[in-house]
C-alpha cells in the first residue's frame, strides 16, 4: 500500500497533558518507584471509583494474583473463570497454584453465563467441594450480568472477583467496573481506554485488604531499618512516573470514552445494511434505561459466515487496517488443554464469526470510513 498510514486497532490517545504530568515527575526528583504521583494517583482511582482500597500496581495480571491469593486462593483450589477472556484472567489463577474451570459466555453480553455458574455452583456444593473464588470478566468494556452473578457468590459463600481490566469507566447498576465484587482489577496497558504505558490497579472496599496487597507488592518488606522479610513478596508496583501519565490519561477518561462510542456509533450507521454483519449486543444494563453505561472500548461485529470474517480480515490487512479475531476462549488453548470446562457453544461461535475493529479514541472519522469502505468492498 505504499506510504499509506497503517491505522491500529487501539493505539494509545497521549498527549500534553501527559508529556506535561510526565515532567512534572521527573523534574520533582520522585524517579524512584514510589513516590507522591503513585499516591495521588490511587487517591484518584478511590474518588473515580468509589472504593477506597485501591493499589497501583505494574500489571492488571499482578493485581489479578494478590487479588486472588490475599482472598484465599492457592494450591489445590479451584476456581470458575469466564473461559472467554484473554489468558491473564486464567494465568493469574495458576500463579496461586489453583486450577481454573472454564464456564462458557451467554448471548446478551458475551460475558459469563449466570445458569451455567448457577449449575456449577449447585454441583460443587452438592459434592462438598465449592471453587475457592469466581473470575468473572467484563468483556470489550461491558459488564458481565452481575444482578444475577454476584447474589450467586453470595449464596454459596464464594470470593467474586471482578477481571474490569476492559472496563474502566464502565458502570453497572450505578457503580463503577472494579467494584462489582468482593474485589476487582483494572488494566492500563498500552491498547486499554487509559494507559498508563503499563500497569494496573487492584480495587477493594477494604482498606486493610488494600494495605496488605501494597506490602506484598513491595516485597514484604518489614518496617526495619535493615532489610527484614516474614513473607513472600512480589514487585508488583506501579512506578511513580507512570503513575503521573495515570493521572492525566484519568482525567481525560470521559472524553476518550466518548470518542470510542462515538466511533462505536459511525460504524453502526454505515455498516446497518451490511448483511450477515451484526455489531456486539448492548446488555439492558449497559444502557441508561437499565441504569448502566459501557466504555465503548473495542467495536466488534460477528458474520454470518466464518469465511466471511476471514475474507474481511484478509482485505483489512491488505489495505494496512489493524482487526483482529476475538478472543479464543480459555478451554480451546492449548496451555489449559486439561483444565476442566462446562461449555455451551457460545464462546466458540463467537471466536470462529467475531472481529475486533480499530476502535482508539485517537481515530479520526476518516479513518473509521477507511475501515468501513474496506469492510463493505469486501
Amino acid at each position: 500500500m505504499g506510504d499509506v498510514e497503517r491505522i491500529l486497532l487501539s493505539s494509545p490517545d497521549v498527549g500534553p497533558l501527559e508529556r506535561e504530568a510526565l515532567l512534572r515527575a521527573f523534574d520533582s526528583g520522585w524517579v524512584a518507584p514510589v513516590g507522591p504521583e503513585l499516591d495521588a494517583f490511587e487517591a484518584d482511582l478511590a474518588t473515580f471509583t468509589g472504593w477506597s482500597g485501591t493499589v497501583a500496581m505494574s500489571s492488571g495480571t499482578a493485581a489479578l494474583h494478590l487479588a486472588l491469593s490475599t482472598h484465599g486462593v492457592g494450591p489445590g483450589d479451584e476456581v470458575l473463570v469466564s473461559s472467554f477472556t484473554f489468558a491473564a484472567t486464567a494465568n493469574a489463577v495458576t500463579y496461586t497454584g489453583a486450577t481454573p474451570k472454564f464456564l462458557d459466555s451467554e448471548p446478551v453480553s458475551w460475558n459469563i453465563d449466570p445458569q451455567l455458574l448457577s449449575d456449577e455452583l449447585a454441583a460443587a456444593d452438592a459434592a462438598g467441594r465449592l471453587p475457592a473464588a469466581v473470575v468473572a470478566v467484563d468483556l470489550y468494556g461491558q459488564c458481565a450480568d452481575y444482578d444475577a452473578i454476584a447474589p450467586l457468590c453470595a449464596r454459596y459463600g464464594v470470593v467474586l472477583v471482578e477481571d474490569a481490566a476492559e472496563a474502566l469507566g464502565s458502570t453497572h447498576g450505578g457503580r463503577a467496573a472494579g467494584t462489582l465484587g468482593d474485589v476487582g482489577i483494572l488494566s492500563f496497558n498500552g491498547n486499554k481506554i487509559i494507559t498508563t504505558s503499563g500497569g494496573g490497579a487492584l480495587l477493594s472496599p477494604d482498606t486493610a485488604v488494600a494495605d496488605r496487597v501494597r506490602y506484598l507488592a513491595t516485597q514484604a518488606r518489614q518496617p526495619a531499618a535493615h532489610y527484614e522479610h516474614t513473607d513472600i513478596g512480589f514487585n508488583y508496583r506501579l512506578s511513580n512516573l507512570l503513575a503521573a501519565m495515570g493521572r492525566a490519561q484519568l482525567e481525560r477518561l470521559p472524553d476518550m470514552s466518548a470518542r470510542r462510542l462515538a466511533i462505536n456509533e459511525h460504524y453502526r450507521r454505515e455498516l446497518a445494511d451490511v448483511s450477515g454483519l451484526e455489531f456486539m449486543p448492548i446488555a439492558p444494563w449497559s444502557t441508561a434505561d437499565g441504569g448502566g453505561h459501557w466504555n465503548g472500548w473495542l467495536t466488534c461485529v460477528t458474520f454470518d459466515e466464518p469465511t466471511h470474517r476471514d475474507r474481511v480480515q484478509a482485505a483489512l490487512s491488505a489495505a494496512e487496517v489493524e482487526s483482529r479475531p476475538l478472543w479464543k476462549p480459555m478451554h480451546l488453548q492449548p496451555v489449559f488443554a486439561s483444565a476442566p470446562a462446562r461449555v455451551n457453544g457460545t464462546s466458540e461461535r463467537l471466536f470462529d464469526h467475531g472481529l475486533c475493529l480499530p476502535s482508539g479514541s485517537v481515530l479520526t472519522d476518516a479513518q473509521v470510513d477507511r475501515v468501513v469502505s474496506v469492510i463493505r468492498t469486501a
